[in-house]
């Protein structure tokens, strides 16, 4: 799997980067933050909602904590899906 570390995330969007970013959590936990342009797709949502999904050389996939993004990363590797990273430490470790 491949995984990209939140600090990363966070350096390439201060450097104006545009990034295909999907968060899976949940409402309420998106209601608490999120990544600015971020997509949400909740991960139960994500096989009726898969023509949600950019079409971009790299999707970054974020949760609470990394494992339910690696899961949504296996889901759509299994679809087809290039390009996959997982961001590890997900949202705890963004906010720290």
């Amino acid at each position: 799997m491949d995984t990209i570390l939140p600090s990363a995330v966070r350096d390439r969007l201060n450097r104006g980067e545009k990034l295909a970013i999907i968060d899976v959590r949940e409402d309420e936990e998106v209601a608490e933050g999120m990544i600015a342009g971020a997509i949400h797709i909740p991960l139960g949502q994500l096989p009726e909602r898969l023509s949600e999904i950019p079409q971009a050389d790299e999707v970054i996939l974020v949760c609470r904590s990394g494992n339910r993004s690696g899961r949504a990363l296996g889901f759509l590797e299994a679809q087809g899906y290039k390009g996959l990273k997982n961001m590890t430490g997900g949202m705890l470790e963004w906010e720290d």
